[in-house]
């Protein structure tokens, strides 16, 4: 019988930082171990799994790599060292990343004796035909812009009627450009929609407090999958361990990519509602993701206008009936053959309609969505104390905003395109997120997302007092990154290369 190709080898290994504890002498191993090399066959059978994944390291010790091999030569120079966890017992190898080496000296002190956080991205770049390789393997900083948080699995304590969100998680870079009146999330050479959508998870499941393992689906809305034939979920789901994790690697939970251009990830919601909320056979948990390493083609080409608004990043939100932060209180959705926006196969770059993407297109849709929802509900815009909307540049969600009816302390708490740009599926997502940073209990928020092609969704949502309850496990907060004292700003050359990655 054949093994499993070495990809997939590696990647069930590292991607986790998956390790072994001998329960008879306390050694640790990264990577597992059938049998302790100081007890031998005593332990044989009996080896713990350990999971680094959500752990904090030491670096210890470390150098800078300037000429790597040909695979690694794009992320050159880098930082490789040694990291230890658990008060030295294991050590493991790793790059640090989202850092950017000049030419100059290094001085490593400044480095070593620090601590670090696992991150899951990219490990090495490869040819357009195979597999993109990824690792845990890779570390920041725990005390520069990206916290340590510990994942904590708690028992709920209510339970609710109604479905609704129990926990979300915002993930975008530290790396910015900044042009006229606006910032954009820029992704690190190694980042693409897939390590976006796994620390989108990842931060979800910190806050929630959920068990991984009772997530039951996992849909990941996008529209920039590195791949054009292999889904973003079933990484995602791997990772993050989804579901009952089998003794052969194989999770027991549904994962699925959704594309619809920018509301991917927010026409997922009302099904993760009716999973949760399925009389029979109810999933207990059910996870949507909206990531996008949102693509435009450089200025100096045709469609490269869009370029001065794209961004990177994405938001994951946990939806059930236990500990419910924001109940759902009503939906409406709207489409129509509209092709306003549209990437051909086999093109790298998407074009748009220029002017008729307006008034045809993303306001005739939110309009009609919003209006249609409160005409359902029978509510006034006053009734409702945040509106947030699809945001591709900073005039327009001001602009549908204001035409439902909505005034300005209802919907700039929102808006976050000036800080990262427009990152498509977790564009209206994100603002969402914000919002929930901030509300108090009982207050009412309407979401309309907007995607090309065309259509909208259009939510409300009521928190609940357990709202407060849960930002103890929010650090990572919207505005957190937003303002972040370590955001490292590139310029136009830099932020290409890091744009097209690995």
């Amino acid at each position: 019988m054949s093994s499993e190709p070495m990809e997939r080898r590696v990647a069930y290994i590292g991607d986790r930082l998956k390790g072994s504890r001998c329960p008879l002498c306390g050694n640790e191993y990264f990577k597992p171990k059938r049998y302790c090399g100081k007890c031998g066959r005593k332990s044989l059978g009996r080896m713990e799994e350990i999971d680094l994944f959500y752990e904090k390291g030491v670096l210890e010790t470390c150098t800078v790599i300037r000429e790597p091999t040909n695979r690694f030569m794009k992320l050159a120079p880098f930082i490789h060292g040694i990291v230890s966890f658990h008060n030295g017992k294991v050590r493991v190898p790793g790059r640090i990343t989202d850092v950017i080496i000049g030419d100059g000296e290094v001085n490593l002190d400044e480095f070593e004796g620090r601590e670090v956080v696992p991150r899951f991205r990219r490990r090495c770049s490869v040819g357009r035909s195979d597999i993109i390789p990824t690792i845990s393997l890779a570390f920041t900083f725990a005390d520069e812009y990206y916290p340590y948080q510990r994942y904590e699995i708690s028992q709920p304590n209510k339970e609710y009627d109604v479905p609704g969100i129990v926990g979300y998680g915002v993930y975008v870079s530290r790396f910015r450009i900044k042009e006229v009146g606006m910032e954009r999330s820029v992704p690190f050479i190694d980042e693409d929609a897939i390590t976006a959508a796994v620390e989108a998870g990842k931060l979800a499941l910190i806050h929630s407090g959920v068990d991984s393992r009772r997530i039951g689906k996992v849909y990941v809305g996008t529209e920039s999958n590195p791949y054009a034939v292999n889904p973003i979920a079933s990484k995602v789901a791997q990772v993050l361990k989804l579901g009952e994790d089998g003794a052969d690697g194989v999770q027991m939970v549904d994962a699925v990519d959704t594309e619809f251009a920018c509301k991917a990830a927010s026409s997922m919601f009302k099904d993760a509602v009716a999973l949760t909320f399925y009389p029979r056979d109810p999933m207990e948990y059910v996870m949507v993701i909206g990531a996008d390493n949102a693509q435009a083609a450089p200025r100096c080409e045709p469609g490269g206008e869009l370029d001065y608004f794209v961004g990177y990043g994405g938001v994951a939100f946990i939806f059930g009936k236990k500990d419910v932060i924001a109940e759902v209180e009503g939906w409406c959705s709207c489409t129509s053959d509209t092709p306003d926006f549209w990437r051909r196969d086999l093109e790298p770059y998407p074009r748009h309609g220029g002017r008729f993407t307006g008034e045809p297109a993303y306001f005739k849709h939110i309009i009609k969505a919003g209006r249609k929802l409160m005409e359902r509900m029978n509510l006034k815009p006053s009734d409702i104390d945040y509106f947030v909307c699809h945001q591709p540049n900073p005039m327009f969600p001001a602009k549908a905003a204001a035409t439902l009816g909505f005034k300005p302390e209802q919907y700039l708490p929102g808006i976050y395109v000036t800080k990262f740009g427009n990152t498509y599926s977790a564009s209206s997502l994100i603002g969402f997120a914000a919002i929930l940073d901030q509300a108090e209990p009982h207050k009412r928020i309407m979401v309309v997302s907007y995607g090309s092609g065309a259509g909208s969704d259009a939510y409300l949502f009521v928190t609940t007092s357990q709202i407060r309850d849960k930002r103890a496990y929010q650090k990572f907060t919207v505005k957190y990154q937003a303002e972040n004292k370590f955001i490292h700003y590139i310029d136009y050359a830099t932020y290409r290369m890091f744009k097209e990655g690995l």
